[in-house]
């Protein structure tokens, strides 16, 4: 395939079903994939349709389907969609990362291909240990979600806890796309779509690098410091599944007084300074 714009398959970006354009890339890059067995799993899953990034392919394009959903809620509402649909599997389950409870575990007593076609992880948190722990299965296709707030050049990972809801970087899901036989072809704004490396060339990108193929830098807050100590914010400025902004003047980590360069303190406000870092630094 002759070289395209590293970021092409963001032309594609459509949604049905989908958040941000998931929909409209999938379909292209199935469409390119040499075989295909129309099998998909979305754990994470919702009802079904909200967000969905396998709704489309099970609504129009035949696919059958592992959907696994964990809150009990939502699981009804997924069945009630689904119940008669051949060939799709609805699991009310948590999808771990340890032997008991990790996806090849489940997806064990499912009909799922060893390498069906797409793998789709939502489920706000611990994604990466979700898709590490995964080994007897490769799909062809992985669409994982990272935090969008992590800037692109930082490894960031969540302790494998289900208690925690942090996620992880693009950056370091894409070293363990590399580990496992995995590269990188398009970035969405919350989620990074990962093809087998054998199949990369199919796709005529020829930098893949994340900072590249991520263009959506919104939800980004850069957090930095003056030559005074002063603690400053640019970018996004709040949590965004919250809804709250940041206060600078709360992150302020020196008070007023030693806010400034340190070769301006007198020697009275040194000895202040040197006090405070001895008895309230920790």
């Amino acid at each position: 395939m002759p070289k395209r714009e590293n970021t092409w398959l963001l032309d594609f970006s459509r949604n049905v079903f989908s958040q941000t354009g998931e929909d409209g890339v999938i379909a292209k890059i199935l469409e390119l994939l040499p075989e295909r067995d129309k099998w998909c799993v979305e754990f994470g899953a919702w009802d079904g349709c909200h967000f969905s990034n396998t709704c489309n392919l099970v609504e129009n394009a035949g696919y059958s389907a592992v959907l696994i959903e964990p809150n009990r809620e939502k699981y009804r509402e997924l069945q009630a969609r689904v119940s008669r649909r051949a060939g799709v599997v609805t699991l009310n389950r948590f999808v771990g990362f340890s032997a008991p409870d990790n996806l090849d575990t489940i997806l064990r007593d499912t009909p799922t291909p060893r390498d069906f076609d797409l793998l789709s992880i939502d489920i706000d948190g611990n994604d990466y240990h979700a898709w590490e722990s995964t080994t007897e299965y490769r799909p062809k296709v992985v669409c994982i979600e990272f935090n969008p707030t992590i800037p692109t050049e930082v490894e960031y990972v969540q302790p494998a806890d289900q208690k925690v809801s942090r996620g992880a970087s693009l950056l370091s899901l894409v070293r363990l796309g590399e580990t496992k036989g995995y590269s990188l072809v398009c970035v969405l704004p919350f989620n990074a779509l990962f093809v087998r490396k054998e199949d990369f060339p199919r796709f005529g990108i020829e930098n893949n690098d994340p900072r590249i193929l991520r263009k959506d830098l919104t939800g980004i807050t850069y957090l930095f410091s003056g030559f005074d100590g002063s603690v400053m914010l640019s970018g996004y400025g709040k949590l965004p599944w919250h809804n709250v902004p940041y206060n600078e003047k709360k992150i302020q980590q020196l008070p007023r007084l030693f806010r400034k360069y340190p070769d301006d303190f007198s020697p009275m406000v040194r000895r202040l300074f040197e006090l405070y870092r001895r008895w309230f630094v920790r």
